[in-house]
């Protein structure tokens, strides 16, 4: 018997093959019936399993991936649920597909009771710790960086400083000059140390319950006062958002250096940025050091419109000492990496010329309801 792949959606005009747009896809599609089985693949579904659109459809998903793997829990959690879920940094070993690292997202068919379409997207293994994720080893590094420093350069800066200014009582003229310019650039270097400090600071976060709105309407208020009164700033917000389980005064300093870093980039005319905030549902992380899947469902989006971030940039953008600034120590978002971190959340961007946005996802508050989980 053969199997006719059902069509997922009705085109909207004789013009549109619906079929033809979902088989374009780089990501992989596979529609699962309510009995478990499959309806639909797309080409690169095809591939990813290595069988035909014949081989597949018909089957059990069970036959696809193992029983016991995340993906059938997923689907299960959108059929009984009727939402959407996704997980990230899924890995999926099977006899055809071997080991890969994905992300899945898996949302329920309304118009098919108990039917849902999973998406996969592939991803390398080499991916495993990925730009979503690399500000936490970034803030590590920088952790370590700053109590180093603070042991080893200031100690010797101070016996630097101590010589030139006793040099300073006897010389003149240009030489007077020369120790004054001594001093002065071991009092820079040693402000520099002191501005690592925080990083090393290994005390726990004191958290509560914060309103995020209320500390994005503090951020609005001091950049539209100083750096951002060139730049329109645009809200967004979901005003049904739990609280944040965070410190108020760091998650303050947070998106103030976000907001700081769009105004910089947004032009002079007509500068614009958007602060949103939303709530993502079903989505789950694996945090590196943890083996339990993380919930982060609260999200606040910074987006400018500048000239957006070089590439050569991006995948060390939270390292120390990076920078695109004139006078910049880029410090920065490797600060406001660390400050993420501590909240146990995530922080990832996307640029691309006249759109940057900044994504940070925190966790909810203790206490507040939250979604049942697998």
């Amino acid at each position: 018997m053969s199997i006719k792949p059902i069509r997922l959606f009705d085109a909207p005009s004789p013009s549109v093959d619906t079929e033809s747009i979902l088989g374009a896809l780089e990501c992989s599609i596979v529609a699962v019936d309510a009995d478990g089985s499959v309806s639909f693949v797309n080409d690169s579904a095809q591939r990813f399993f290595a069988a035909s659109a014949s081989q597949l459809c018909g089957n059990p998903i069970d036959n696809l991936v193992p029983r016991d793997s995340p993906i059938i829990a997923l689907i299960r959690q959108a059929q009984r649920r009727g939402v959407g879920v996704s997980e990230y940094g899924l890995v999926l070993d099977t006899p055809r597909t071997r080991t890969q690292l994905v992300n899945v997202q898996v949302s329920p068919l309304n118009d098919r009771p108990g039917s849902v379409v999973v998406a996969i997207f592939e991803r390398n293994i080499a991916d495993k710790i990925d730009r979503q994720l690399n500000h936490r080893n970034a803030a590590r590094s920088v952790s370590a960086m700053a109590a180093m420093l603070a042991h080893e350069v200031k100690n010797p800066l101070s016996g630097i400083r101590g010589a030139a200014q006793l040099l300073e009582g006897s010389v003149d003229g240009e030489d007077v000059n020369l120790t004054r310019l001594i001093c002065d650039e071991t009092d820079r270097i040693c402000a520099l140390v002191d501005r690592m400090d925080v990083f090393s600071d290994q005390r726990p976060l004191e958290r509560g319950a914060v309103n995020i709105h209320v500390v994005l309407e503090r951020v609005k208020r001091l950049a539209q006062n100083g750096f951002a009164k060139h730049v329109t700033i645009i809200e967004n917000y979901d005003p049904s958002l739990p609280s944040v389980d965070g410190n108020r005064d760091q998650l303050v300093q947070i998106f103030l250096n976000l907001v700081k870093n769009a105004a910089e980039a947004a032009p002079i005319k007509g500068g614009e940025i958007v602060l949103t905030t939303s709530y993502q549902h079903g989505v789950r992380f694996a945090i590196p050091g943890s083996t339990a899947l993380t919930q982060l469902p609260l999200v606040v989006s910074i987006q400018d419109n500048g000239p957006g971030i070089p590439e050569g940039l991006q995948n060390h953008l939270f390292d120390a000492f990076v920078t695109t600034k004139a006078k910049g120590s880029g410090l920065g978002l490797a600060l406001v990496a660390k400050m993420v971190d501590d909240h146990g959340g995530i922080i990832e961007f996307d640029s691309q010329p006249g759109r940057t946005a900044f994504r940070v996802m925190l966790p909810m508050a203790r206490g507040e309801p939250i979604e049942d989980v697998i």
